[in-house]
């Protein structure tokens, strides 16, 4: 029985150091998504607020300041998750470390009261005699044998002392980690607080401003999307003219006839391209080394100016100066055409997807390149009146638009 309990206890010992490791694995994953949140708002403040000379239009530093009290309010809320993790691990492990007190308590018992009765008969006479006294060989050979299990179970008990102590020694050194890593959030979080305040503030003063003019302000907005429209207009017939000419093309090769300009007829090796493409599907690198979003893709109310939505083809990611957009995969450059408002705009085939690269000046390939993953495609377009550097990304299936955020790596 007492061999019993104590293979009981080892194999709970082993449970509370696999849920240690559990919680560990939990706390790096907060902590990770932390520390993506705080890169964010990193990139925000250089890439949106280093210029602080530039001058901006209202519309420009709410929206800019948009993004980063959202960025601010994610931290606030992942911290608040960590440090209540935190809260009810600290408890839990408290639990823990009370319960294998009383079972580390109860087997150092046991086992002192063996070790004196082992000690009583230690002598090998004792032993000798307690088999010579056996009325058959049977009882003798049960009686060597519980001579066996007595020393192995002593044994087993040694061992369970020393894995009760590793654990609760596991258990102490986490609990005093995981308060320090509490007291630390709490202390992150106020000064966090405290920025958001001011953040506010700063976003009621501008907003206030709208409301006083929210007819001109949503007047330029509209002005703004008629553009944009204007601009997805031109790129949705150069995506089909290019699925036109590709499949033209491609039947000239074989020797077949043209059946499509909305989708694109794949070559064997094209097929074998977009499959890959798909494969990557949420693990594709973005399209510039350094950036954040600041439009994503499909419609969007308005959070001053509750009567205007808003809407985008892709998504449009504010970058450094000089920066240079990237292929996002293997492909071969489509097209390239200067769009006015726009500047140039890149097209890249990966089988029968497109990406789009758009707010291009300086570029450093020609159609019918072939591309690799990362390759520097062109520089990204700095306007001079308001100092962003802004590449617009989209992602085509055949003439249909994609969310690229589907697609890039933790966009």
């Amino acid at each position: 029985m007492n061999t019993f309990r104590t293979y009981l206890l080892l194999v709970m010992s082993f449970f509370i150091l696999n849920s240690v490791e559990a919680q560990v694995d939990k706390q790096q994953k907060l902590e990770e998504k932390r520390q993506v949140i705080l890169n964010e708002i990193k990139q925000i403040n250089n890439l949106l607020f280093k210029a602080q000379n530039e001058e901006k239009s209202v519309l420009t530093q709410v929206e800019d300041l948009n993004s980063k009290i959202t960025a601010r309010q994610n931290l606030i809320r992942v911290t608040n998750q960590q440090a209540n993790y935190l809260s009810r691990e600290i408890k839990n492990n408290l639990a823990k470390m009370e319960h294998l007190r009383d079972e580390l308590k109860e087997l150092k018992e046991d086992y002192a009261s063996m070790i004196t009765k082992s000690y009583k008969s230690k002598s090998q006479q004792n032993r000798i005699m307690f088999l010579l006294s056996s009325e058959s060989f049977l009882q003798g050979y049960k009686r060597l044998q519980y001579m066996k299990q007595y020393a192995k179970h002593r044994k087993l008990q040694g061992e369970s002392i020393k894995e009760k102590t590793l654990t609760l020694q596991v258990l102490n050194k986490g609990l005093i980690e995981d308060k320090k890593k509490k007291q630390d959030l709490i202390e992150d979080n106020k000064i966090a607080k405290t920025k958001l305040s001011k953040e506010l503030q700063t976003q009621n003063d501008l907003v206030a401003t709208l409301k006083k003019d929210e007819g001109k302000y949503a007047n330029q907005i509209n002005k703004k999307q008629k553009e944009a429209a204007k601009i997805d207009k031109e790129i949705d017939k150069l995506i089909r003219e290019a699925i036109a000419e590709a499949n033209r093309v491609n039947a000239k090769k074989t020797g077949t006839k043209v059946t499509s300009s909305e989708t694109f007829t794949l070559s064997p090796e094209a097929k074998l391209l977009a499959a890959d493409f798909t494969k990557n599907k949420g693990k594709l690198p973005w399209p510039v080394k350094n950036g954040v979003v600041v439009k994503r893709f499909g419609n969007t109310r308005h959070p001053q100016l509750p009567n205007v939505t808003t809407y985008c083809s892709g998504v449009e990611i504010a970058t450094g100066k000089s920066a240079k957009a990237r292929a996002v995969f293997n492909g071969v450059v489509l097209n390239i055409q200067r769009i006015k408002g726009a500047n140039n705009a890149i097209f890249i085939s990966h089988g029968n997807y497109i990406t789009v690269y758009q707010n291009i000046k300086n570029v450093l390939v020609k159609k019918g390149d072939k591309v690799t993953t990362k390759q520097e495609l062109g520089t990204v377009y700095t306007r001079s009146n308001s100092g962003k550097t802004t590449l617009k990304f989209l992602i085509y299936q055949n003439n249909k638009k994609m969310n690229p955020a589907s697609w890039i790596f933790k966009m």
